[in-house]
């Protein structure tokens, strides 16, 4: 299988880790799993570009890179005020055309606006810049609140957290739930994170200790096969349930019944690849009850069904085949 080219374009001042976000889930190479990805950087014009932070970073290649990529990658622009060079503005359009999927992290949004590649859509960048995106470029639908945007060509995430998230849900629409969370454990981060969750929390301090819903989550992910209801969930952590709905809605932007359909699905998907578990015990192992809510649940969330799902991604029936045509040779 060939390796999905993945080229970020950087400008000076860089910054390394929004940078980072991109090359540390598409550039790292996991000892426990094949290379999916390629990864490289580019900028206008090669040679020493200044950073953020003051050192210098070598770029060997010039814009003539993104002429080969899969994936192009703006990892922010500083300031977001900076006019973009046309030449950035051509190759970007040029790279689009031909249906490389063209990526914006934090204020990378603004690159991709002036490219003419968000003109009527919805988009996200960082909060703090989001009304200065939105008044410089009205044809955009800029939201301030979400994680990230995904039209298929074309995507664009908040912070540079979010951009990781972004990342993440590129991988799992490349090669599944499992490789993505793969990465996401490499990195010691949840595999997933919705981009229709709020930007950062409501409440204006940091949560206390025995305020985490941390414990909870845990325990909510590895009883999926039972009812948890928001009773019970309640009852588990100790508090009333207006209580918990208010700390889920603080801390992760989500009710507990949207935060616990996520992880009901996210635990189907990897099922699906990973066995060959029939349809309808994956959907009673998960909590979905049956095949025909697993199905209506995929279709409205994912657009696809499970079957359709595994087809796509399903890492025993790459087995299989790898088999097949081993044994086909002898």
């Amino acid at each position: 299988m060939s390796l999905h080219r993945v080229v970020a374009l950087l400008s000076p001042p860089q910054s390394p880790f929004e940078l980072g976000c991109a090359a540390e889930v598409f550039g790292t190479v996991l000892p426990d799993a094949p290379a999916r990805y390629s990864f490289q950087i580019c900028a206008e014009r090669p040679g020493p570009l200044r950073t953020t932070i003051g050192y210098p970073m070598l770029v060997d290649a010039g814009l003539s890179a993104l002429e080969e990529a899969d994936t192009v990658i703006v990892p922010g622009w500083q300031p977001p005020s900076a006019p973009v060079p046309p030449t950035v503005i051509a190759a970007l359009r040029a790279a689009h055309r031909r249906e490389a999927r063209i990526v914006a992290i934090c204020t990378g949004a603004f690159v991709l606006a002036h490219a003419g590649l968000l003109d009527g859509r919805r988009a996200s960048t960082h909060w703090r810049h989001a009304d200065r995106l939105a008044a410089t470029f009205p044809q955009i639908e800029v939201d301030p609140d979400v994680l990230y945007v995904d039209h298929g060509d074309v995507a664009t995430s908040a912070g540079t957290g979010a951009g990781i998230d972004l990342c993440l849900h590129l991988v799992r629409s490349d090669h599944g739930a499992a490789y993505a969370a793969q990465i996401a454990r490499n990195m010691v981060l949840p595999p997933h994170r919705e981009g229709s969750q709020l930007q950062y929390a409501a409440q204006p301090a940091p949560a206390r200790t025995d305020e985490s819903l941390a414990p909870l989550l845990e325990w909510g992910t590895s009883h999926l096969d039972s009812p948890l209801t928001l009773d019970r969930l309640a009852e588990r952590a100790g508090l009333s349930t207006r209580t918990l709905a208010r700390r889920f809605t603080e801390q992760l932007g989500v009710s507990p019944g949207q935060w616990l359909l996520r992880q009901r699905l996210v635990a189907a998907r990897v099922l699906l690849e990973q066995t060959d578990l029939p349809v309808e015990a994956i959907a009673t192992r998960v909590g979905l009850t049956s095949a025909v809510n697993l199905r209506r649940r995929f279709r409205t969330h994912l657009g696809t069904t499970p079957g359709a799902y595994r087809r796509t991604f399903s890492q025993t029936r790459a087995a299989d085949l790898r088999s097949s045509r081993v044994g086909s040779r002898w």
